[in-house]
């Protein structure tokens, strides 16, 4: 059987934990800074944890995360 392809905009986007979570980047970083807060934009720079919701999702489109 050939190996399964990874969704490449999924790949790019997301990556494993040790714990086996999904990490992501924050949403929100990109423009119109200005008027985000010093603070809000510091929190941007940080990873996040997928939801567990939307976890199984991102999984299918990874096979090998």
């Amino acid at each position: 059987m050939p190996k399964m392809k990874s969704n490449r905009g999924a790949r790019k986007r997301f990556s494993a934990t040790g714990g086996g979570g999904v990490k992501r980047a924050k949403a929100g970083k990109s423009h119109i800074l200005t008027s985000k807060g010093r603070k809000r934009k510091r929190s941007l720079r940080k990873s996040a944890l997928v939801n567990p919701a939307n976890e199984k999702s991102i999984r299918r489109l990874l096979p090998y995360l």
